[in-house]
């Protein structure tokens, strides 16, 4: 960080502002692996509130070949990182979301439920997104996303670690095959009513569809 940055963070301090700070370390990158990472995963999460002087850490691990936070690997990351910061700290962890699909497709909503899953059972106190199709592309979120991230964590809540694994090894399994050739959605205002803001009835049909997947694998979605 330059001198720009730490006289803009000094300036956030003594207004007395929230100050969250997001760091998304690269799984395959100059991290290396799956236990490379999440070492550095915690080691900068903690320099977070150390040296910003941070209220709320956001995460993110992003694979290296896909570009995503949804992957095997960056799941696993995320959870053994916020489930030890969890338990040995009373920091506030969140983390952000960037599947590959897009929006009005079943895959872009299981991969958000699956790290809402994680996210949840490995003790984050905070979700942010979700930024379908990587984050990357206009026009390609939509609150549709956040819905079923909310829905599935509030299912997960409580739930044993040993049951949460099995769901979701169900649920990665259901999508990772598609990375090479993801669905790109709609835009947001294909599948949403400009006037009312309110989603299409294809996209409600997707979302029941995921909602129904979700159940059948053992997540109990109350909605």
């Amino acid at each position: 960080m330059d001198m720009t940055g730490l006289n803009m963070l000094a300036g956030w301090a003594v207004n007395g502002d929230t100050i969250m700070t997001e760091q998304m370390p690269i799984f395959g990158g100059y991290c290396g692996g799956v236990e490379e990472t999440a070492i550095c995963d915690v080691a900068t999460t903690l320099a977070s509130f150390v040296m910003f002087n941070s209220h709320i850490h956001l995460d993110g691990p992003i694979h290296i070949r896909w570009g995503i936070t949804t992957a095997r690997e960056t799941l696993q990351i995320s959870s053994h990182v916020g489930a030890a910061l969890d338990l040995n700290t009373d920091l506030l962890l969140s983390n952000q979301y960037y599947p590959t699909a897009g929006p009005c497709t079943e895959m872009c909503l299981l991969e958000t439920a699956a790290q809402a899953i994680a996210d949840t059972a490995s003790g984050r106190e905070l979700i942010s997104g979700s930024a379908a199709s990587k984050g990357v592309a206009r026009d390609k979120s939509t609150p549709m996303e956040a819905r079923i991230m909310g829905e599935a964590a509030i299912a997960t809540a409580g739930m044993n670690v040993a049951d949460v694994n099995e769901i979701l090894d169900l649920l990665i399994g259901s999508y990772e095959a598609e990375f090479h050739h993801p669905p790109k959605g709609k835009r947001f205002q294909e599948c949403y009513d400009l006037k009312t803001l309110t989603p299409s009835a294809e996209y409600i049909g997707v979302y029941e569809n995921s909602i129904q997947i979700l159940k059948e694998i053992g997540l109990k979605m109350k909605y």
